[in-house]
C-alpha cells in the first residue's frame, strides 16, 4: 500500500492549483486523474474561446500570456501542461479512483484502477476532491436518448455538413454549437424549454445567433420539450402539441452536474435540492474530517457559481487547514 500525506482526486486547474499551494506549504501531494490533466478543457469544442481573460486563469504564479485578451482552448491546454512541468507536479493520469473509505480515525484508503486494469491501493492522511462536473451530463430521460446519434458534448461541426441536426438547450453551449454547425452547412433546429433567450448567453454572440433565427437560417423553438428520439426523427411538444421533424444527429446541450454519489459514498453530506456538499467555506473541509473539496464541485448544481477564476484559490484555505492540524 502506497502512503501519501495528501491525495487530490482530479487534475483540472483547481486540483492543480491546490497541489501547488500544498507544495508551497511543504507538502508533496499526489494528483490522481482518470484522464489527462485539465480533461474538461480538452473536452471543450476545438475552437472554444474562454469567457475569462488569460490572467484570471493563471495558477501557481505562472504567467499566462496570449496575444488576445481571451485565450482559446489550445492555448489553455499548453499553459496548464507547462504549469505541471514547471511545478513538477506528481500526477497519476489515466487512473480512476473507484472508492475512498476511512481507515480508522487518521487516514483514508483510496482504491484506484489504471487504464490497463491494474488495481492500486493508497493510504492518505487527507483527501481533496476536485472532480468538477463536466463528466456528468444532465440526462433528459426520454426514449431514444441513448442512441448513437445523440451526443452531450460538441467538438467540431465538420462531420454534420448537409445533415439535419437538433440542438437541445438554449444557453452558451447550445448557442456556440449552433453557430459552428450552421457555418459548416448543417440544417439546425434548436429546441429550448425557455420562453426567451437565456440571460446567461454571452452578449457578444447573441446578436449573430438571433440574426440567424430571425432570417430563417436556424429554427428556434421556445417552450418546447423533447419527447422521443428515433433513428430518423425527433419528436417534441410545444404547449401540449406534438411535433416530429426529420433528424440525423442530436446535440443534447442540457448541462452537467457534480458526481454526487461519489461524495456521498465517502460520507460527505450533500443537499438533495442544491447538490451542495457540506463544507467549511474557509477551510473547504467537509463534514468528514480530512476530506476537502476544491473547485466547481463545491457549487453543487449551480455551476455558474464557481469557475476556474475563483476555484483556483480554494487550495490556499485547504493548505492552511492541513498545516494547522500538524
Amino acid at each position: 500500500m502506497h502512503h501519501e500525506e495528501v491525495i487530490i482526486v482530479g487534475g483540472g486547474p483547481c486540483g492543480m492549483s491546490c497541489a501547488i499551494e500544498l507544495q508551497n506549504a511543504g507538502m508533496n501531494p499526489l494528483i490522481i486523474e482518470k484522464e489527462n490533466i485539465v480533461n474538461t478543457i480538452y473536452q471543450f469544442p476545438t475552437h472554444q474561446t474562454f469567457f475569462s481573460s488569460s490572467e484570471k486563469l493563471e495558477i501557481g504564479g505562472v504567467p499566462f500570456i496570449t496575444e488576445n485578451k481571451k485565450p482559446v482552448r489550445n492555448q489553455a491546454l499548453a499553459y496548464y501542461r507547462e504549469v505541471a512541468l514547471r511545478k513538477n507536479l506528481r500526477i497519476h493520469s489515466f487512473e480512476k479512483v473507484r472508492k475512498i473509505t476511512r481507515n480508522g480515525n487518521h487516514s483514508f484508503v483510496v482504491e484506484t484502477e489504471t487504464m490497463d486494469g491494474e488495481e492500486r491501493i493508497y493510504e492518505s492522511n487527507h483527501v481533496v476532491v476536485a472532480t468538477g462536473y463536466y463528466d456528468q451530463p444532465n440526462y433528459m430521460h426520454v426514449p431514444g436518448e441513448n442512441l448513437p446519434k445523440v451526443m452531450h458534448y460538441f467538438k467540431e461541426a465538420h462531420p454534420y455538413f448537409d445533415k439535419d441536426v437538433v440542438v437541445i438547450g438554449g444557453k452558451n453551449s447550445a448557442v456556440d454549437a449552433t453557430l459552428e454547425l450552421h457555418k459548416a452547412g448543417a440544417r439546425v433546429t434548436v429546441i429550448y424549454r425557455g420562453s426567451e433567450y437565456s440571460t446567461s448567453v454571452k452578449p457578444w454572440i447573441l446578436p449573430e445567433f438571433d440574426s440567424l433565427v430571425r432570417n430563417g437560417h436556424v429554427k428556434m423553438v421556445f417552450n418546447s420539450q423533447v419527447t422521443e428520439i428515433t433513428n430518423d426523427a425527433v419528436s417534441y411538444s410545444v404547449n401540449g402539441q406534438e411535433h416530429t421533424i426529420k433528424n440525423d444527429f442530436v446535440f443534447a446541450m442540457t448541462g452537467y452536474q457534480p458526481n454526487v454519489s461519489f461524495l456521498e459514498n465517502i460520507g460527505v453530506h450533500v443537499d438533495k435540492n442544491t447538490g451542495k456538499p457540506d463544507y467549511n467555506e474557509t477551510t473547504y473541509e467537509t463534514n468528514v474530517p480530512g476530506v476537502y473539496i476544491a473547485g466547481v464541485v463545491a457549487s453543487g448544481f449551480n455551476n455558474n457559481e464557481i469557475f476556474i477564476e475563483n476555484g483556483r484559490f480554494h487550495g490556499q484555505g485547504i493548505a492552511e487547514s492541513i498545516i494547522n492540524k500538524k
